[in-house]
């Protein structure tokens, strides 16, 4: 029988906490991206990126799926209703952030020219319902 951790609420408001795990929240809406993309979005260096999608997912906001090399990530609601309204209403909320808006706007540029963006060979970002994997 699987162990049921309860859930975290410090470390979830921690998640919420910081820009770069915002901005990495707001770049995969409802889009499963991989990590480069989130690399050459934000323009930090893949171990800090990934550092910070670690703890994304440690917190119960995201999940990870591994194709081959690439690392897709996605959001995925927390088991706690008060704690899914939040980031729902979070999600919401950087959709309207000026900021916020440009990094998208970035990345659906480089989404369409991929070598321009030392992206070529990357898989492009599929919404959720796109993905046939075990977990949806």
């Amino acid at each position: 029988m699987a162990r049921q951790t309860q859930f975290d609420m410090e470390q979830f408001f921690q998640a919420l906490g910081d820009n770069t795990r915002l901005r990495l929240l707001n770049l995969m809406g409802d889009q499963e991206v991989c990590v480069c993309y989130f690399v050459e979005i934000l323009g930090g260096p893949q171990p800090k990126i990934s550092r910070h999608l670690a703890y994304l997912r440690s917190a119960g906001i995201v999940s990870a799926r591994r194709e081959g090399k690439w690392m897709h990530y996605r959001i995925v609601m927390p088991p706690h209703i008060g704690a899914s309204q939040i980031l729902r209403q979070t999600l919401d909320w950087l959709k309207e952030d000026k900021a916020m808006v440009a990094d998208r706007a970035r990345l659906t540029r480089a989404c369409c020219s991929p070598a321009k963006y030392a992206l070529d060979g990357a898989p492009l970002p599929a919404t959720v319902s796109e993905q046939n994997c075990e977990s949806c």
